[in-house]
Parts: structure tokens; sequence; C-alpha cells
């Protein structure tokens, strides 16, 4: 939306799922510790759903402020410097990227999810599918998603961020603080990462490499929506999801498995919407 390239954002994904992870070893730690005069008593060291909940929000708290301090220190004074500005956040991600390999280890950590939460539910047609996914489709794309489109097309917060990227010094004469309303947008921009990276902490699993993986699929979504699109991205991320799911399993030619070759169908699916629309499906010239 502020049409910033922030080749970070892997990172602060993986750094959300990280401190979530420690907040819960570190709750589970507390509770185990108190329960332990009680378990005979009837008492229970199951991960619950506070367990889960609290570091969810503070890590994506967290994360928002330190996006919000990445912007005001590095790239507030890039504004428009799109290759600057590429280029310092790539650096802040090597950084933040080394460290959490220094800290954090090399081996794949996973968010626990609460006990009381079944793993599965059965859909209509006795189709089973997993809970928490489910979770993540209804109960945070769909909903956040919705949430966002509201926040910038129908509030006048979304409104001043939409015409401060077409015309900050026209914004800026009418009185309004555009730094501020940027420091805003992009502290949401942030937390949605490290919320996200929670949620995928809890479904796949934390690891080197998983920041990437994101970064690049978020470049890929964005690239195929357009810059500064919100229903773009969502249509892009639809798109890419399922070019990817069904090309890994799919992709087969006779008797040929080519399953190991399903990035190339998603670059096809990049080059082919580049080759109609160069902007991207909903994108606009800045």
């Amino acid at each position: 939306l502020m049409r910033v390239v922030n080749m970070a954002h892997g990172s602060l994904y993986l750094l959300g799922g990280y401190l979530a992870f420690e907040m819960q070893e570190s709750w589970f730690q507390k509770e185990s510790d108190g329960l332990n005069l009680s378990l005979s008593a009837g008492g229970s060291s199951e991960y619950d759903l506070l367990g889960w909940l609290v570091p969810l929000v503070l890590a994506s708290l967290f994360i928002g402020l330190l996006g919000v301090a990445i912007q005001q220190l590095f790239l507030r004074w890039n504004q428009g410097q799109d290759l600057r500005q590429a280029l310092i956040t790539i650096a802040i991600g090597v950084i933040l990227a080394d460290q959490m390999l220094a800290h954090f280890g090399g081996i794949a950590k996973d968010i626990k999810t609460p006990a009381s939460w079944p793993e599965t539910v059965t859909l209509p047609g006795d189709i089973t599918y997993g809970f928490f996914r489910l979770v993540i489709v209804t109960g945070s794309a769909i909903v956040i998603g919705l949430l966002l489109w509201l926040m910038i097309k129908r509030t006048r917060f979304g409104l001043i961020v939409r015409a401060g990227v077409d015309d900050r010094q026209m914004v800026s004469a009418v009185g309004i603080n555009i730094p501020l309303v940027f420091a805003g947008a992009f502290f949401i921009g942030a937390m949605l990462a490290g919320f996200g990276g929670v949620l995928g902490g809890t479904m796949i699993a934390l690891e080197p490499g998983e920041d990437t993986s994101f970064l690049l699929a978020s470049l890929i979504v964005v690239i195929i929506g357009g810059m500064g699109s919100l229903g773009g991205a969502a249509i892009g991320a639809l798109a890419l999801g399922l070019v990817d799911a069904y090309s890994d399993v799919y992709l087969v030619f006779g008797n040929t498995d080519l399953t190991n070759y399903s990035i190339l169908v998603t670059f096809a699916l990049l080059v082919a919407v580049l080759a109609v629309r160069p902007l991207g499906l909903f994108g606009r010239p800045a």
C-alpha cells in the first residue's frame, strides 16, 4: 500500500514465530513448575488457550514496534527511493537471520496448539480437514482481510494513507502529520508479519530458511496482484496457493513425476501475468 519494498518482511515473520515459541516455552515451564505439587490432585500440564493466545498477541505487538523502528530509523528518509529501501531492508533481513540462527539454532521448532483444540474437523461431504488450518483460513485470513479493506477504504486513516502515498506534499499542506500516519501503517504491516509468523510456526515449523520462503511468496503475491492493491494481494495469494498446491500433486505427464519442478509452474504463473499486465492484475502507475 505504501509502495515500500520491505525485503526484511520475511525476517519479521520468522522472528515473530520464534518470540512466540520462546514465550510459550517460558509460559509452559512456569505452569509446569506450579503444577508439580498438584498433579496428583488432578492437575494438568497441557498447553491451554492462554498459553497460545498471549504469546501470539505479545509477539505480534513486538514485531509491530520493531517494524516502526526500522521505518523511522532507516526508511523514512528514503521515501520514494525504491532501490535504496530494498538494499537497506535486505541488509536488515540478513542481520536478523544470522542473529536468529545464532540464538535459536538450526533445529526446527513448532508452536503448540491448545490441547483443547481438535486436530481435525469433518466438513460437509465427509471431508476431513485440519482444524487449525481452518482457523487460519476463516478466523484469520478472511476476517483480517475484510478488516483491512474496511480500514483502507472506509476510514479516515486509510484515506490519509492512500492520499499521502499519491501526493505527500498536498496532504502535509493541510496540516496532517504524514510521518505519524505512515508509522502507523508500517506498524500494522509489521504486526501482521509477526502474527503470520506465529500462525506459520504453529501450522508448519520455525527454522532457518522459512523467512526466505515467506518473503519469496509475498513478493510473488504482490507482483501478481499489483503494488498498492489489497484486493490484488488477496487474489494473488489465492492464485499462488492453488497453483502451488495442485502442481505439488498433479504435475505428472504419463509415467513421469515432475512434482519436484512445481516451483517452475509458480514462476510460469508470474511470467504469464506480467506478460499481460506488467503492473500486476490490479496495479496502477505510481
